[in-house]
C-alpha cells in the first residue's frame, strides 16, 4: 500500500521548516517544480501499489522535469549537442583479475598485495571481481586506465538543459552508440541538428544521424562531413554551443559527487545519473524562471 507524504508543520518547536529557508533561496523555486512533477506521476504510482496492506514510506520518484521545461518553451526542440565522459567505477584495479582465475579466499583481512608489472590485461581476458560490469578504460593517450562506466548526455542548445542521459559500459564505441540511441528517441519528426566533438567524426555516426534525419555538426578530424555542412552559420553556432555540455559533466562530477561512482553495475548507476541530471535541470530552471513579484 502506498504511503502518503505527511507535511507536519511543527513538532516540539514553534519554528517551521519554511521559516528557516531564506526568501531568496533557490529551493523556493525548485520545490513547486518538484511538486508539479510528483502530482503528474501520482496516478501512475497509485496503480503500481496494492490497494490494501500496511502503508509504505512514499517512494523516490523520477521527475518529469524536461516536460516542464518544454511547456515553458525553454527548449529549442531543433538544436542539440551530445557528449560523453568516463566516470570511475566503485571498484579498485586490484579487483581486475583473469576471468578463469579461482576466487581468492575471503578471510576478512586486508587486501592482498598485487603486482601487475609485465602482465597484459584487457577487458576480454580480465574482469573486476567487485563490479563485473565495469570496464578498464582511459580518457586519452598517456592517461591512467581505470575501471569506468561511460556517461552520455544529450543537451538542448537553447538553455543548456539535459533532455536525455545514458550510462553504459565503457567501450570504444559507447559514446557514438549512446548518442545515436538518444537522438533516435527525440520526439517529433522535424529536422534537428546535433553538435559534437571530433570523437564523433566517423562515417558510422554521420550516416546514423542522417538515417534519423539529424544533421551532424561534428568537429572535423579527417572528416566524414564536408563543405555542404560546414559552410552554414548553423554549423559554427552548433560548435560554439556544444561546449556547454562540459558544464553538465563538471557539475555531475563535483556538486553531484560523480567523480567516483557509489554503486555497482549499470542499472544502479544509470538511476543515479538520471536523478543527478534531473537535479541539474532543476537548478538551471530555478535560475531561468523569473522571480515572482
Amino acid at each position: 500500500m502506498r504511503g502518503k507524504a505527511a507535511r507536519q508543520a511543527t513538532m516540539l518547536t514553534a519554528v517551521t521548516a519554511d521559516a528557516l529557508v531564506p526568501q531568496g533561496h533557490p529551493i523556493r523555486k525548485i520545490k513547486p517544480m518538484v511538486d508539479r512533477a510528483l502530482a503528474q506521476l501520482s496516478p501512475t504510482f497509485d496503480r503500481m501499489y496494492a490497494a490494501n496492506g500496511r502503508a509504505s514510506i512514499p517512494p523516490e520518484f523520477l521527475l518529469e522535469i524536461v516536460e516542464q521545461a518544454r511547456k515553458q518553451r525553454m527548449l529549442s526542440e531543433e538544436h542539440c549537442s551530445v557528449d560523453g565522459t568516463l566516470l570511475e567505477a566503485w571498484a579498485s584495479v586490484k579487483s581486475f583479475r583473469p576471468r578463469d582465475e579461482d576466487a581468492p579466499p575471503s578471510d576478512g583481512g586486508r587486501n592482498l598485495e598485487v603486482d601487475f608489472r609485465g602482465e597484459r590485461r584487457s577487458n576480454e581476458t580480465h574482469h573486476s571481481t567487485t563490479d563485473p560490469e565495469a570496464r578498464l578504460a582511459k580518457k586519452g593517450k598517456g592517461k591512467e586506465a581505470k575501471l569506468s562506466f561511460g556517461a552520455h548526455v544529450l543537451m538542448d542548445n537553447r538553455e543548456g538543459l539535459v533532455v536525455d542521459v545514458h550510462l553504459t559500459p565503457a567501450t570504444g564505441t559507447c559514446e557514438r552508440d549512446a548518442a545515436l540511441e538518444m537522438l533516435g528517441s527525440v520526439p517529433g519528426s522535424r529536422q534537428i541538428t546535433v553538435g559534437a566533438d571530433r570523437g564523433y567524426d566517423t562515417k558510422g555516426f554521420v550516416e546514423g544521424c542522417r538515417k534519423s534525419e539529424v544533421t551532424p555538426h561534428v568537429a572535423q578530424r579527417r572528416s566524414a562531413i564536408d563543405r555542404r555542412t560546414t559552410r552554414h552559420d548553423g554549423y559554427r553556432l552548433s560548435q560554439r554551443a556544444r561546449k556547454r555540455v562540459e558544464e553538465v559533466f563538471g557539475w555531475v562530477k563535483t556538486v553531484g559527487g560523480g567523480r567516483k561512482l557509489r554503486y555497482c553495475g549499470v542499472e544502479r548507476n544509470r538511476f543515479w545519473m538520471e536523478m543527478t541530471t534531473a537535479s541539474y535541470n532543476l537548478i538551471r530552471l530555478a535560475k531561468l524562471t523569473p522571480v515572482a513579484a
